[in-house]
């Protein structure tokens, strides 16, 4: 019988060694230990060799998709992970962030509201925001997500609109349609700068900047932001946009690209939602993330016990050891690794028949602790399966380059060759 496949992604857990050391290899991780009994390995460059991935970028060639053929931006991935769809050619999806700035020198202070933003209060600061009348026979539609988390969608009724302009977030620069960090940015609160010139792309950005400054009037007033003054807290009275997109995603179902008959997604954000609704997956919905892995884990594990029952193949993004690197605390980050570790992959082999399933672990990028960002290191993978004969004691990145079963420069090659070396086995 051929083994159903869950495709395990742990985000930002890979890391680069330093003294031959990474949060990987010094964690204490029994249950991956246990899969790594019966596994081979080996490094994939999510992307490509030299490419530092965002999550979207990364997650969507892991899944098989080569990006340059089917990306059409996060904003749009934002959106179809909430449930909304743009009108091609008058509307523009970005990916969105509550910040604080100095409204009157537009210095930006923290871009994430130094992550105190309720997913509570940033739901009552978008109503307000939602529905702006703009120039040019514009509107806004903004829905608040996670956190300081929100998509916002510009759009006109009578003018064409192009996505093709610049990031209104000084810590991300737009190369085509991929944001790359930047280091050191110049932290003011810019313009909206036309990547093309067109008419299209200069609408775009007329309406951009009129919906920046009358949010920065509405939200420095909002009742919600007194009150957070008040209690010492940062204002959220700035949205930062970026990632524009102004195409829905049209990818073929993974079912067709990996030849199984089923497949689902347990993902908590957006953008991985997003990504698993233009694969065609059933979406297994778990509650949002609270950033306590010992709440959450335990729902995302039922999910994936209840997805495997059903499904051929699935897929899981589990968030954790990401945060830590960039904040370069590698003991946390360690930490994060471990609490996966305890309470999903080890409760997740006492109830699953491991000679049905077998399962792929790998990140879908590099946050390596002594940078504090991603980057464009190769990532290391595991596969487990009772039918393989080899043992690798212990799955990190030290290990996997001592005993690399094969070293892919696309991270869209490694479910292709994971499905052929399983089949090899049958």
């Amino acid at each position: 019988m051929r083994q159903k496949l869950l495709f395990l992604i742990l985000d930002g857990a890979a890391d680069k060694p330093v003294n031959g050391k990474t949060p990987l290899s010094e964690a204490n991780t029994p249950g991956l230990d246990l899969l790594a009994e019966h596994a081979v390995c080996g490094f994939h460059y999510p992307v490509e060799p030299g490419v530092a991935p965002e999550s979207d970028l990364a997650t969507i060639s892991l899944l098989g998709y080569n990006p340059e053929k089917y990306y059409t931006g996060r904003g749009p991935l934002e959106a179809l992970g909430i449930g909304l769809s743009i009108k091609e050619g008058h509307e523009v999806a970005f990916r969105a962030n509550f910040a604080t700035i100095d409204p009157v020198t537009r210095r930006i202070i923290d871009r994430r509201v130094g992550r105190s933003l309720t997913s509570q209060e940033a739901h009552e600061l978008a109503k307000s925001l939602d529905g702006m009348r703009l120039g040019l026979d514009g509107y806004a539609v903004v829905r608040a997500t996670i956190g300081h988390r929100a998509v916002v969608i510009i759009g006109s009724k009578t003018r064409k609109l192009s996505a093709e302009v610049q990031n209104i977030d000084p810590a991300y620069i737009r190369k085509g349609k991929v944001s790359v960090a930047i280091r050191n940015p110049d932290m003011r609160l810019p313009r909206c700068e036309p990547l093309v010139d067109t008419q299209e792309a200069r609408n775009t950005c007329l309406l951009v900047d009129e919906f920046i400054d009358k949010a920065i009037q509405i939200l420095e007033e909002h009742e919600i932001n007194k009150e957070r003054e008040k209690r010492g807290l940062l204002k959220a009275n700035a949205i930062l946009l970026r990632d524009a997109g102004d195409k829905m995603p049209r990818m073929p179902p993974i079912t067709s690209v990996l030849g199984v008959a089923s497949a689902a997604a347990i993902a908590e954000m957006p953008v991985e939602i997003g990504i698993a609704r233009a694969a065609g997956m059933k979406i297994y919905a778990v509650n949002p993330p609270t950033g306590n892995l010992e709440k959450d884990l335990p729902d995302r594990l039922e999910r994936t016990v209840e997805a495997l029952k059903e499904n051929d193949f699935v897929y899981v993004h589990l968030k954790g050891p990401d945060e830590p690197g960039h904040d370069g605390d590698f003991e946390r980050k360690k930490r994060a690794i471990e609490l996966i570790d305890e309470y999903f992959v080890q409760p997740l082999l006492k109830r699953i028949e491991l000679e049905e399933i077998a399962i792929l672990v790998t990140s879908d990028h590099a946050t390596p602790w002594s940078l504090k960002s991603h980057s464009g290191d190769p990532v290391p993978w595991m596969l487990s399966s009772v039918a393989i004969k080899e043992s690798l004691g212990k799955f990190s990145e030290v290990v996997c380059n001592e005993r690399a079963k094969a070293r892919l420069d696309h991270g869209w090659e490694l479910l292709p060759w994971v499905m052929r070396y399983l089949n090899s086995l049958s």
